[in-house]
């Protein structure tokens, strides 16, 4: 029974919260859908570009590029013209979802917050996420890494989104606070079960022994026999 409870203690000990990289339980989960965005064809048309792929649509089923740009951004002009070159070979391999953050503060939180989370502070922009990778900025030599990170993202069956990682992550940091009461709880849940187990025992047995005990120091009374009592019947004088 001990080496059981030191299990239980051993347990939760070695469930003690890690920190997790850049999320805490505070943290406030981002859903793409709450901010504003805009699509690859809208993005052009703000720059003044014309898509060279007419045919170009997006889908759920492509590789998410995550665009977080300013309007004007000689940068993220050049990447979005370098994608653009790329859009009839690899159109549909990709979708583009863009935040623009010189002008929408809250989505210059969201930049901190998911480029913190990938392990790459912003520093400017553009800043860009193909599934698990990052490219914090833009130059031509990049294009071979872009191009590969798009056709493995797309490839990938188990596409790794930034925004759902991120919300994964807040709900393990969740887990990890509470985890420590949560075993606790459970700890003394069983140490209490097993205290009233091993009580009822021992008082269980502690009345058997009394019972014993009572059964040797008493002795036993020996039956009386009861000898029936014999009646005379007394003798009557016959009259003359």
């Amino acid at each position: 029974m001990k080496k059981f409870l030191v299990f239980l203690f051993m347990v939760a000990f070695t469930l003690i919260p890690m920190n997790l990289k850049a999320v805490t339980a505070d943290s406030e989960k981002m859903y793409v859908k709450d901010y504003q965005t805009a699509g690859f064809k809208e993005i052009l048309t703000e720059e003044g570009m014309t898509l060279k792929n007419t045919n170009y649509t997006e889908t759920e089923d492509q590789a998410v590029i995550y665009l977080f740009r300013g309007n004007g951004c000689a940068y993220c002009r050049a990447f979005l013209e370098f994608l653009n070159s790329i859009s009839e070979e690899y159109g549909k391999y990709f979708r583009v979802v863009g935040f623009e953050v010189w002008y929408n503060a809250d989505n210059g939180d969201v930049l901190k917050n998911i480029s913190e989370f990938m392990g790459s502070s912003a520093s400017g922009v553009p800043f860009i996420i193909i599934g698990d990778q990052v490219f914090p900025g833009y130059a031509a030599s990049y294009d071979d890494s872009i191009k590969e990170a798009i056709k493995t993202a797309y490839d990938n069956n188990n596409k790794y989104d930034a925004f759902e990682e991120y919300n994964k992550a807040i709900d393990a940091a969740i887990w990890e606070k509470n985890k420590v009461i949560y075993i606790s709880v459970f700890c003394n849940v069983i140490i209490c079960a097993v205290a009233v187990y091993i009580t009822m025992r021992f008082i269980k047995k502690q009345n058997q022994l009394l019972l014993d005990e009572i059964r040797k120091t008493t002795k036993p009374t020996k039956a009386v026999e009861v000898k029936p009592a014999v009646v005379e019947k007394k003798k009557t004088k016959k009259r003359k």
